[in-house]
């Protein structure tokens, strides 16, 4: 089964278009140096937050991603346009 890595936060309105962008930038960067990201699905919520989940065919390739996430220079740019936010691993047990 696959695995996810969940990220809630926020991001300001007027920084919601340099987000997208550089979140697109560190997925293109995390798909060409650790194959197995298979989706990235960002949802706005009714409260205005983001959820933010990563899919990934395996645990190992997840581990090795985020293991490396400090060569990404994409990163913390990306996530310096967010406030309050966390991070969960899950395993997908039903998917249809």
């Amino acid at each position: 089964m696959s695995v996810v890595r969940s990220h809630t936060y926020s991001v300001d309105p007027a920084d919601l278009e340099e987000f997208l962008a550089r979140r697109a930038s560190l997925i293109g960067t995390v798909r060409e140096t650790h194959p197995g990201l298979t989706a990235a699905l960002l949802v706005e919520l009714e409260d205005g937050t983001y959820s933010d989940t990563w899919h990934w065919e395996s645990d190992a390739q997840m581990g090795a991603a985020l293991a490396a996430i400090s060569t990404f220079p994409e990163a913390p740019l990306t996530m310096a346009l967010t406030r309050d936010a966390a991070a969960l691993n899950g395993r997908v047990v039903d998917e249809r």
